[in-house]
């Protein structure tokens, strides 16, 4: 069920637009909100149980930012590979165990490229290990609100148990913007680099394309489907639009460019919020899985026939426009750690080389009741 909070006359005007470029409004969760107040202008199937794919990274991210504020760890903390993290399939970056970066370029490499093996080393570093490190983020969960989420691992490799809502993923995009602005920038990374020449592009073709754009993050693996979480700037107002499972690439694109699009033509609002929206729709357990229809050939055959004959791709909404710019990439690479050195580091260095260190265990913060605090074919995650 799809709820709209736009004015009426307006909003069919926009809908009608949107729907002669790019047809009708997918039947999968989505959201549109403005980051600074909460206010909700759309929604559908907002508590709908979904997999998150890479969008767990986001989280990953949120844990970090909360590990330095709370001054476990600096920006230029070591981050060590190890064996665990070196395994994860790709999308990755690939450097050897016993590599150290900053914890400052593992979150570039995390975000900018997705990098599932720098996910799994962030998360080991910090949380001394992958499962240690996912109660972690279910605790940071729980004290947000996000009741319909439940994380197994810091990447969204695929996992039955690795799951989240729209409205959840809005409540953490919150948070993560209100509390931690300074860090803004990691999540418009457009590409990264290692030594200037290489350059690997990021995934979220919003940026350079649609007027403001500045975040966030795109996931993918069979079962989710293609997601993404969208955030724009204009004129001092923010908008994030959360959408999860298409079928293409491009089709989340277009439905997040709609969302915003037609998000920044109304100032009219309800009073509906992120945290004053109740639950609605059926009961369910078990999470939506895509499979079937986005890694068949069936869906192998739609994204083609999304690209034109250059192999680019085609987007339908009226809001995106072609880039008319070059990328920018930034420059990542290991070494150059100077910061204090996580409490897990020093145990998981003790544990390769064979010494019983017992790995320190960190102690969440108690739940806020009731309210947010802040008002394998599946192995590539895109």
């Amino acid at each position: 069920m799809r709820h709209l909070f736009f004015s009426k006359g307006l909003f069919l005007g926009l809908a009608a637009l949107s729907g002669l470029a790019s047809g009708p409004a997918a039947a999968n969760p989505s959201i549109l909100f403005d980051v600074r107040t909460g206010q909700v202008l759309e929604h559908e199937d907002a508590f709908k149980r979904w997999h998150p794919a890479s969008l767990t990274k986001i989280m990953t991210a949120y844990v970090a930012f909360r590990a330095v504020k709370a001054g476990e760890v600096s920006l230029q903390s070591p981050i060590k590979m190890t064996k665990i993290s070196a395994a994860e399939p790709p999308s990755k970056m690939g450097f050897k165990p016993g590599s150290v970066m900053t914890l400052d370029n593992a979150l570039k490499m995390m975000l900018g490229k997705s990098a599932n093996d720098i996910a799994a080393a962030v998360g080991e570093n910090i949380g001394g290990t992958i499962p240690a490190f996912a109660d972690r983020m279910n605790a940071e969960a729980q004290r947000l609100g996000m009741t319909g989420s439940h994380f197994t691992n810091p990447n969204g490799l695929h996992d039955p148990e690795n799951y989240t809502t729209a409205r959840d993923l809005a409540l953490l995009v919150r948070a993560i913007r209100t509390e931690f602005p300074q860090y803004a920038s990691y999540f418009s990374i457009e590409g990264i680099t290692t030594n200037g020449k290489n350059r690997i592009h990021g995934y979220n073709p919003l940026l350079g394309r649609f007027a403001g754009a500045d975040g966030m993050k795109t996931g993918f693996v069979c079962a989710s489907g293609y997601n993404l979480i969208g955030s724009a700037t204009r004129e001092g107002r923010t908008l994030a639009a959360v959408v999860l499972g298409e079928r293409t690439p491009w089709g989340r694109a277009d439905h997040a460019a709609d969302l915003l699009g037609q998000g920044f033509s109304t100032s009219t609002a309800g009073s509906v919020t992120l945290s004053s929206l109740q639950p609605y729709g059926e009961g369910q357990t078990t999470p939506t899985d895509m499979r079937d229809i986005v890694c068949s050939k069936e869906g192998a055959s739609e994204r083609s026939d999304g690209l034109d004959a250059k192999g680019r791709p085609k987007f339908k909404s009226p809001y995106m426009v072609d880039l008319k710019r070059e990328l920018q990439f930034v420059r990542v690479g290991l070494g150059g750690a100077t910061g204090p050195v996580p409490a897990a580091f020093a145990a998981i260095d003790a544990k390769n080389n064979k010494a019983d260190v017992p790995i320190p265990t960190w102690r969440p913060d108690k739940p806020a009741p009731g309210v947010p605090v802040s008002a394998q074919g599946d192995a590539t995650q895109q």
